[in-house]
């Protein structure tokens, strides 16, 4: 499994924080930024992680902004992605249990480190249960079909 992770400037040290757990639990992870607390638009750098999920260049997607929000917009603006912003381990799991959530968010204003850290392994480790949930998945599509040509 391969992450696109991705921040703003609101979320760089959280990301960063991220990025080296990742690397310390042998995760393979692509950063597409954005790479220090200088200003920046939380949009672009959302847009090039779901480029690189969609594309099937990585699996999941962690972004980072704030609060997590803004980076949860834009995400759920692309066809397929099912961006869940979590705030501890149980929203995590169940984003992957029965969202099959492929997107995390985090807040780095909100959130510090050590509580993100068992919410990013959670959400890495969690499966998804399918059954009814898989169901519900099907309507979701099914929407992103009617309405997102």
């Amino acid at each position: 499994m391969k992450i696109a992770v991705a921040s703003d400037h609101a979320g760089y040290v959280l990301k960063a924080g991220v990025v080296k757990h990742l690397s310390e639990k042998g995760v393979v992870y692509q950063d597409y930024g954005c790479f220090s607390e200088e200003s920046v638009d939380y949009v672009d750098f959302a847009v090039r992680a779901m480029e690189a999920v969609l594309k099937g260049e990585c699996d999941r997607a962690i972004l980072v902004c704030g609060t997590g929000l803004g980076m949860g917009i834009v995400a759920n603006k692309f066809k397929g992605i099912r961006a869940t912003p979590c705030m501890d381990a149980y929203m995590a799991e169940m984003s992957r249990s029965h969202n099959n959530s492929n997107c995390l968010t985090l807040g780095g204003r909100i959130l510090p480190l050590d509580e993100a850290l068992p919410v990013v392994d959670t959400w890495l480790e969690a499966s998804f249960e399918s059954g009814r949930h898989g169901d519900r998945l099907q309507k979701i599509k099914d929407i992103e079909n009617k309405y997102f040509k």
